[in-house]
Formats: C-alpha cells, structure tokens, sequence
C-alpha cells in the first residue's frame, strides 16, 4: 500500500555482554535500534538482546557512562550477531567544595552579625529557668553551686538510705514533734524576743547554822 514505510527484508538479532573497563556487568543499559526505532535494556548480568537489521546504528547509553554505538553492515547476511560492549566510565573526580547559604563572605558576617528575634517560647522557657534558679537560692540556706548541688544529692541518699523500705518520715505524725512545737509556743517561740547581753553569774555564800547544843 502506498503511504506506508516498507518493512525491512532481513532482521538480525543482536546481542551481548556490556561491562565496564574492569569488566563488571553494567545493569539497566539502554540499548536502541536507531533504524527500526526500538529499544532494551541490559540485564542485571549485563546481557542485552535486541532485533536490529543490515545497516542499522544500535546506541548503547548507560548513566556515568561515555555513550557508545555499532554499525551493523549493510551486507551482513547472518541472522544472529554478537556484540559485546566495554563501557568507559564518565565522572570527572573534583576537589572538595563546601557549599555555603551565602553569596559572599559579606552577606555571612552581615546575617552572623544581625539580631535575630527570640522564639517567644525558649524566652518564657529561659524566665521559667531563672525563676526556679531564685527561688532555690531563696529557700537554701546556701548559693546554688555544684557543691551545694553534691551535698544536697548527699542528702537525699541518706535520706533514701534511712528510710528504706519504710514510709518516709512525716514530722506531722511525730507525737515528740508536737509536744516540741507546743512547748516553743509557750516559751514564747514567734514572739518577738529581746537578747540581753549575759550576765556572769552570782555566787551565793552558804550561811553557816548555829550549832545546837
């Protein structure tokens, strides 16, 4: 019929091997018939197979590859071929580069340098902090430093250590307690209190008795 290409007369079936220079199979090549607009792709063993015919230029590409092409001749008469394809590798090795958010070394010093607005969460978390640190040194009769901080783990450990396996002590349910407590109450222990200087203390001649006759 006219207006339709004329299918070729003669197919030839082409295939192969494609490794690299080290002779390593190459998987995932593609392989095209530039004549009869067709293609493959290798095996994961590096063996490919595609139907070509005379005259027809096959590429084979493949990525970090150089690109590479045969020729089938126009009077080659046989209808299998084999062709095995080395594959040179494509990569330029490069020096180390670092890669920075900046265009210069101006903008880095300018954004470096610029205020930059606090979250107003880590500033409540930082007041939070401050006010924790004020008001264990309000309640410690000591500043807050690492040996206050061992001396205070001291204590918990011994606390831990004398109530072990027991209920922790409540000064609430100490009937001594309470009968301390109410004797200062007596004694005038919230009033306020005039401290005198001390006096020295009197001694008292003993009187001597008549004797009785």
């Amino acid at each position: 019929m006219e207006g339709q290409e004329a299918e070729p007369n003669r197919y030839v079936q082409v295939s192969g091997l494609i490794t690299d220079v080290w002779y390593q199979p190459v998987q995932g090549a593609a392989v095209i018939s530039h004549k009869l607009r067709r293609g493959t792709v290798s095996e994961r063993t590096g063996i490919y197979s595609i139907t070509s015919s005379p005259g027809d230029t096959i590429f084979f590409r493949a990525l970090g590859y150089k690109r590479y092409h045969t020729i089938i001749p126009n009077d080659y008469t046989d209808k299998h071929v084999t062709v095995d394809i080395v594959l040179a590798a494509d990569t330029i090795a490069i020096s180390e580069i670092n890669i920075f958010p900046w265009k210069s070394y101006n903008e880095f010093l300018k954004d470096i340098t610029k205020e930059h607005p606090v979250d107003p969460i880590i500033e409540n978390m930082n007041d939070n902090i401050a006010s924790i640190y004020v008001a264990i040194a309000n309640q410690s009769s000591y500043a807050v430093s690492p040996e206050a901080g061992y001396k205070y783990a001291m204590e918990q450990n011994f606390s831990s250590m004398s109530t072990r396996n027991q209920y922790p002590v409540n000064n609430l349910l100490n009937p001594f307690a309470w009968a301390k407590f109410i004797n200062g109450m007596k004694n005038g222990l919230f009033k306020n209190q005039k401290f005198n200087k001390p006096e020295p203390a009197k001694v008292r001649k003993k009187i001597k008795k008549p004797d009785s006759k």
